[in-house]
């Protein structure tokens, strides 16, 4: 063989060297970058939870000026988002989807647990996708459906909680069934897509036990309520007692674990 061809057979290897190493790199930026997003969403859902379990008189203030902390603190996950932009470009996303899929799913359960707080309803994928986009409105990347429908589904666990943890507080028994409603629909929904979507399958039984364990808090709540005509303040102290009990003591907390040892994780 010619030194020339030797050459040119070098020359081609390290140019795929060179494309190997680019995109591990690219794929590694791209993990670390999903995890730091994961973890900020995670912590808009903690700050979230963390306002709502405030003792005040005004529970449609409380919503609202929750939402709006959420809503300012998930900017600091659009500037990351806006950071990587550059790294997903055309087919680069889709070959890149894997490492940041989780925290997109993260993402937008914390929006739409944000956006229910201000809405009383579930954020649609055209806003999910608009607040990923640039000032012009151009999307950073794609908004996968999968990633958005997980991102709900996980939602039904977020919602569990807030109905739970605040059932006993003034105006928390209509708003247990008003989420009961809202989780059951939402199940039902996801069930059409579960046979075409792995990852939703697989949270569907998550989202059944939420399901129940709103059921059971709100079937208590009109027990209670039947048995007794006292004034409301008396009734909550005896709902909180019973719903505590039925939970094994796990019903007072940080607004993050009721009813459960553990969060699901996706």
């Amino acid at each position: 063989m010619a030194t020339s061809d030797v050459r040119m057979i070098q020359d081609m290897f390290d140019g795929f060297k060179k494309e190997f190493d680019a995109q591990n790199d690219r794929r590694e930026s791209l993990i670390k970058a999903s995890r730091d997003i994961t973890n900020l969403s995670k912590k808009v859902i903690f700050l979230l939870h963390r306002i709502m379990n405030e003792d005040v008189q005004d529970a449609s203030a409380l919503s609202k000026r929750a939402s709006e902390s959420g809503m300012e603190k998930l900017r600091e996950v659009h500037a990351l988002y806006a950071k990587i932009k550059t790294e997903l470009q055309g087919d680069l996303f889709w070959r890149h989807h894997r490492a940041i899929s989780p925290s997109l799913q993260e993402y937008v359960e914390a929006t739409s647990f944000a956006w229910y707080l201000g809405h009383s309803s579930l954020v649609s994928f055209s806003q999910v996708q608009q607040e990923l986009s640039d000032e012009n409105g151009v999307p950073f990347f794609p908004l996968p459906l999968e990633d958005y429908l997980c991102g709900l589904s996980d939602l039904t666990g977020e919602l569990m909680r807030l109905a739970i943890s605040g059932i006993a507080r003034k105006g928390g028994r209509d708003r247990a069934r008003q989420i009961c409603g809202i989780v059951r629909e939402c199940r039902t929904e996801l069930g059409k897509c579960a046979p075409l979507v792995k990852e939703v399958r697989k949270k569907q039984a998550v989202a059944a036990e939420s399901l129940a364990k709103i059921e059971d808090a709100v079937y208590a709540t009109v027990i209670r309520t039947s048995e007794y005509d006292l004034s409301d303040e008396i009734l909550d102290g005896i709902i909180s007692r019973s719903i505590s009990t039925s939970c094994g003591g796990n019903f007072q907390g940080s607004g993050r674990h009721f009813c459960s040892d553990e969060r699901d994780d996706d």
